[in-house]
């Protein structure tokens, strides 16, 4: 059953914005088409961290906003991990920080999210801080997204996003449906929070289910790679025909 998002329904014009995550800069001149440039490791896990380097590289070839995933799956580690990587990533160029909360608990979680909006906004302000929790939370025993969606703002950070954690082929539907996925968009905008859906998503999932939810970024790798997995290598032609379809 598709169900549609109030908030789309009272405000037909707002678009959604692709997010593609290359993981080099060869891979990022075939993701330019794109609305933010996600940089991530695909082989250090789902939110896997690249090199400072490779980040300032990729945000020299564009004015397009850069993302980047700080070593997501971050474990309780809110000091000499997650804060410090934060900061260098917003110092190596991110306008977008990421990290994912590979644990359970709030109270831990609005630790961890304290730790890395204030390591990133106390030195970039205009940056914007993305917390990720996880469709696949109850096989990985870490908190759920709508428990994790309150804590965001509340703690300093930006966005709040769902991906999947274990990369096996399951998307995030397999895991959550549109009612579910509408319910954390609408908490997040009552919170004032942008929300971010991301998960081994398909073509097919852009009309509708997910032009019905209308989150405002929506983040994909595999759906824009020659192979049609997360492995493979992004094509250009297929980051335009995704922006076609969401635009």
């Amino acid at each position: 059953m598709i169900i549609r998002n109030h908030y789309y329904e009272e405000n037909p014009k707002i678009s959604m914005e692709l997010l593609v995550s290359p993981s080099s800069v060869e891979e990022a001149r075939s993701a330019l088409a794109a609305d933010i440039i996600d940089v991530k490791k695909p082989s250090e896990g789902s939110l896997g961290a690249n090199f400072p380097w490779v980040i300032h590289a990729i945000k020299e070839l564009s004015d397009k906003p850069v993302s980047a995933a700080i070593g997501g799956d971050y474990a309780f580690l809110p000091g000499g991990g997650a804060s410090q990587a934060a900061y260098g990533a917003a110092s190596a160029g991110a306008d977008y920080v990421k990290v994912g909360l590979k644990f359970d608990g709030a109270d831990r979680a609005a630790e961890l999210i304290e730790a890395v909006a204030k390591a990133v906004h106390w030195q970039y302000p205009e940056k914007t801080v993305v917390i990720a929790a996880y469709a696949d939370y109850e096989r990985m025993g870490t908190i759920s997204p709508l428990e994790m969606a309150p804590l965001v703002t509340e703690n300093g950070a930006d966005v709040a996003m769902i991906d999947t954690g274990i990369k096996d082929g399951k998307s995030l539907f397999d895991f959550m449906d549109e009612s579910v996925l509408g319910e954390f968009t609408d908490l997040n905008r009552s919170l004032k929070q942008k929300t971010a859906l991301a998960g081994s998503l398909k073509f097919e999932d852009l009309e509708p289910p997910l032009r019905c939810i209308n989150p405002e970024i929506i983040g994909v790798r595999g759906m824009v790679c020659g192979g049609g997995d997360r492995s493979s290598v992004i094509r250009e032609e297929l980051v335009e025909k995704a922006m076609s379809l969401l635009k």
